[in-house]
């Protein structure tokens, strides 16, 4: 086996998760390399605004500045000693023999590992909704990074709508920031709401905190609500039609909406390792497969949001745990995992509290109207997509290559779930699980074909 200094192991992700799993390598002793797409360290939680940005942490991260804080500066203090080598403004578009391609500002390069931690988090769970395709619809996460990144508003008069504790979080940020919301949209009844109390009750403080938050909300917030569609003329959205609890209809004017239902997992680097994946019915989503403490297939080690979704503190502990299992099966030295197994299976507790609390609306989703554009990157609507179902089976690879779901700029990321209860109900299936799953391929992301075409680099 090689020495520790020959030793190569690449953590993809440098957020909470990225950075924990990086910090447990070195104190190691070991000198990992660190491949993010972001300017800086943070991940999208811990999101840092450019260079000579003059807004505050405190204004940034609120009651979660003094964790953000500490991820940043421990993140700099080693790559700032040449104890890890940072590659940001990267992104890794293709596993292969042991090898990633790399795509960054000067082309593509291919970094061999070792061993290799994933720690690619996540990105907002949206379901469409009729109108969603104009331009002025965002993703919650889109709308925070908008916020977090420029200190900007994306429009004058805004509706929130969807469910999960981003919907929350992100109306009190813009609120404090100054924007105008005309309304937040929860489409989780109160009674399914309480439903979550039990895990939820896993982490109190931050149960309460959520709730204070909400409070700060007062009027502007709305629970069980359904999203009938969104009005909009050449500018963009002009309003968001919408029925209260007792099915009257309601009419929100705004410039700008944002949409997202909690978290889904990042796993097309998973996939492309060669994870194995299971459907997780409490989160409606395919998840890959692996241990308690991260191991998903030999040298091939996974943690935070794109294992499962446990939010910022969870990925610590989980980036810890993965960077301990790695070092375990190394032959070095690692940190004892009792401690940080048993607080993995109290943030689990509460995760799946948060799922049971704000679901998936997977009704509405198999139910969206014939007309609605379902794949925004290619324009596959509701119908087009149930028109495969007769010559493709129900499976959503068959409707893929049949109607074009999923096969444009962002592969499936947007669209995969709605499709899948839409595919999986037209076909009559007893489970959206019966669908299966999109393949993952290479590349992950958009690759200019010159950086396809040049001699890549190779290094290690």
């Amino acid at each position: 086996m090689s020495g520790p200094d020959e030793l190569r192991v690449v953590v993809v992700g440098a957020g909470p998760a990225g950075i924990r799993a990086a910090e447990t390598l070195v104190a190691a002793g070991l000198k990992p390399v660190v491949i993010d797409e972001g300017e800086r360290a943070g991940g999208q939680i811990y999101r840092r605004p450019p260079q000579g940005f003059t807004r505050p942490p405190e204004t940034l991260y609120g009651s979660e500045t003094a964790k953000a804080v500490a991820l940043h500066e421990t993140f700099d203090a080693m790559a700032a000693t040449g104890r890890l080598a940072h590659h940001p403004r990267s992104s890794v578009v293709a596993i292969a023999d042991g090898r990633l391609q790399v795509l960054d500002g000067a082309g593509s390069r291919w970094i061999a590992y070792d061993r290799l931690i994933l720690a690619t988090g996540a990105m907002d769970r949206v379901m469409p909704v009729p109108g969603w395709q104009n331009a002025g619809v965002y993703g919650l996460g889109a709308m925070q990074i908008a916020l977090k990144a420029q200190g900007a508003a994306l429009g004058r008069r805004l509706v929130l709508a969807g469910s999960g504790p981003l919907l929350t979080l992100l109306a009190v940020q813009l609120l404090k920031a100054g924007a105008e919301i005309a309304a937040v949209l929860d489409t989780a009844p109160m009674r399914r709401q309480l439903r979550g109390f039990p895990g939820l009750s896993a982490r109190p403080l931050f149960a309460l905190r959520g709730l204070m938050m909400r409070r700060r909300l007062a009027g502007l917030y709305h629970a069980g609500v359904q999203l009938e569609r969104i009005e909009a003329d050449e500018r963009g959205p002009v309003a968001l039609l919408w029925r209260d609890p007792r099915g009257r209809e309601q009419r929100t004017a705004c410039d700008a909406v944002g949409l997202g239902w909690h978290l889904r997992a990042e796993t097309r680097l998973a996939d492309l390792a060669g994870c194995d994946f299971a459907y997780d019915e409490t989160w409606r989503q395919w998840l890959p497969k692996a241990d308690a403490v991260g191991r998903a297939v030999p040298g091939v080690y996974l943690a935070g949001d794109g294992l499962r979704i446990l939010g910022a503190d969870g990925a610590e502990v989980a980036g810890r745990l993965a960077a301990a299992a790695c070092l375990q099966d190394l032959g070095l030295p690692a940190p004892d995992m009792a401690g940080d197994r048993r607080r993995l299976a109290r943030l689990s507790r509460f995760a799946r509290g948060v799922a049971e609390a704000f679901p998936w609306p997977a009704e509405a989703a198999a139910g969206l109207p014939d007309e609605t554009v379902i794949c925004r990157c290619e324009g596959v609507t509701a119908g087009e997509l149930r028109k495969t179902v007769d010559f493709g089976g129900g499976e959503v690879n068959r409707a893929k290559s049949l109607g074009r779901v999923g096969m444009g700029r962002c592969q499936g990321r947007y669209c995969e779930i709605a499709a899948a209860e839409i595919v999986a109900g037209s076909a009559g299936h007893g489970c959206v699980a019966a669908a299966g799953r999109l393949r993952g391929q290479a590349p992950v992301r958009p690759v200019p074909v010159a950086a396809l075409l040049q001699d890549a680099v190779v290094e290690g």
